[in-house]
């Protein structure tokens, strides 16, 4: 009776360690997904006239015209130490402050739960007129060419080959929701006056540029 006992008893522990197993890894969706935020595919920062549409959560969105606009400003002059960014996640608000006085204040659109948006202090170490993204797969791929008005920031923490950055929006409208992929969504208007706002300073003629030590980038203070 114990011989034959003995195979049934295994038997029946190896289907109960594989239904375990089975039922105890977590649904995909409920996974921290990669982090991938909101890499470019290059830095010219050069619009793409060819490319007028973009693809975000499985809808096929035209890209409009504000996007595209090629913008003529003036140089404001030099750098600009007391100006400084603050996006706050738990309001989805950004703030620009120069000082203690407010220069702006607009909903965004931070990191969704999995594809959170990092906290600290930074500074921005590119302008980027327009870049295209593309990542995810399945229902999170996107394709977004000609992103507007991006900036990108860093700090020792987190690379700027990460992604991260402020950048103006126009596949969605849902601004004060978490929405991006990591990145700080703002409405494309809006991106647009903070781009020329923010250091570094634009060299005359010129719609991107990179920090260096005689032009940095403005500080961006991200908390909770």
């Amino acid at each position: 009776m114990s011989r034959r006992f003995l195979p049934i008893l295994v038997t029946s522990l190896l289907f109960f360690v594989l239904f375990m197993l089975l039922f105890s890894i977590p649904e995909k969706e409920n996974e921290p997904l990669a982090d991938v935020s909101c890499t470019p595919t290059n830095l010219s920062g050069e619009i793409d006239s060819s490319n007028l549409y973009a693809f975000f959560e499985g809808i096929r969105t035209n890209i409009p015209e504000i996007a595209l606009a090629q913008d003529t400003f003036s140089v404001l002059g030099a750098t600009h130490e007391e100006r400084w960014v603050e996006v706050d996640l738990s309001e989805q608000k950004l703030r620009a402050w120069e000082g203690n006085s407010l220069y702006l204040e607009t909903p965004v659109s931070t990191g969704l739960p999995w594809w959170p948006t990092p906290t600290g202090e930074f500074r921005i170490w590119i302008k980027l007129r327009a870049t295209k993204m593309e990542g995810g797969t399945g229902k999170y791929y996107y394709y977004l060419p000609n992103v507007p008005y991006v900036m990108y920031f860093e700090n020792e923490n987190t690379p700027g080959w990460r992604g991260f950055g402020l950048h103006g929006t126009y596949w969605h409208n849902d601004f004060g929701t978490p929405r991006s992929h990591g990145c700080v969504n703002l409405p494309t208007d809006v991106a647009k006056e903070l781009y020329y706002w923010v250091d570094p300073t634009l060299s005359e003629g010129k719609s991107t540029i990179r920090a260096s030590e005689n032009n940095q980038g403005t500080k961006v203070v991200i908390h909770q």
